[in-house]
């Protein structure tokens, strides 16, 4: 029982908010636009949440096992670094959520399409195919992208546009290009959130890794995240402009004051005193993308 405990832990389940966020934004404005079975988004979300903890698990390994996660890393100190938890056991996991993602994964195409067997659910396949591949590789392997400070590329294009168009697109079997925007916005925000994190890391990621920050600088980093936070915001305001005027599409503005505290102790923070900033962007994010599908969905009720 102490040993599922860690497992547990392991999953990092407080980092799932922000990677349902861009996934139920994308459902609930295809629900808004066109009816989307229960299944689908029972199957999507679910899907959705066992990359997320593939990807966490993966990470925890590949970091423990290029030296990352020491004793003197400024976050939380995770299962595998304690010694709570074994390779062993991490790579057993690994391979468990492998195999959920691949099964919820199938199950989510074909109650959307009623197929396996036809070009779009071929290449969500793929796409899937690359999602489990990207959760897998930002740490691990011999030559890992979120060592080599292309981790903001694969957040913005993952928790951005693959969970925003993707779900949009699972969810009503097409495609406009103004869900670009909701996707860019969401992108940003998730890179935001690695943004704090690699910024609370930066004196110990620079012995083993590269990341922006460490590029850039503490004082340009946290320019750059708030250039982000705008960019979000803007993106989003500019989508809903482009919809039929309605007051209830502006809901989400009401998580304009979360974000301004972010980044505002952003600003004023550094180092370990920088960790409750990132759960804080994350609940903000989730807020934010709730209250957005929901002003499209609020005529429906």
């Amino acid at each position: 029982m102490e040993k599922i405990k860690f497992y547990i832990v392991a999953m990092r389940l407080r980092t799932l908010p922000l990677s349902l966020a861009g996934v139920l934004l994308g459902l609930m404005l295809a629900a808004a636009d066109y009816h989307v079975h229960w299944t689908v988004f029972v199957f999507t979300l679910l899907t959705t949440v066992f990359l997320q903890i593939l990807s966490n698990v993966s990470n925890e390994l590949g970091d423990a096992m290029h030296g990352t996660d020491g004793a003197d890393r400024q976050g939380p100190a995770y299962t595998l670094s304690k010694g709570y938890l074994s390779v062993g056991d991490f790579k057993v996991m690994v391979a468990v959520y492998v195999v959920l993602c691949i099964l919820s994964g199938l199950a989510m195409i074909y109650f959307s399409f009623g197929t396996l067997l036809d070009l779009e659910p071929v290449l969500l396949m793929l796409l899937g195919a690359a999602a489990i591949s990207g959760a897998m590789r930002y740490t691990l392997g011999r030559n890992p992208y979120g060592y080599r400070g292309l981790g903001d590329i694969y957040v913005f294009l993952f928790f951005g546009l693959v969970a925003v168009m993707g779900a949009y697109f699972v969810g009503s079997h097409t495609m406009h290009w103004r869900m670009l925007l909701p996707a860019i916005s969401m992108g940003a925000f998730s890179i935001g959130v690695l943004n704090v994190n690699n910024i609370r890391d930066m004196k110990t990621d620079a012995a083993t890794r590269v990341t922006v920050p460490l590029k850039l600088g503490e004082r340009n980093a946290k320019i750059y995240h708030t250039c982000l936070i705008v960019l979000g915001w803007a993106v989003m305001v500019i989508y809903v402009s482009l919809r039929i005027f309605d007051p209830w599409h502006y809901l989400f503005v009401l998580t304009l004051p979360l974000f301004v505290a972010h980044v505002s102790g952003v600003w004023k923070r550094t180092g370990k005193d920088l960790d409750p900033m990132l759960p804080m962007l994350v609940m903000s994010s989730f807020a934010f993308a709730l209250l957005a599908g929901l002003g499209f969905l609020v005529y429906l009720f």
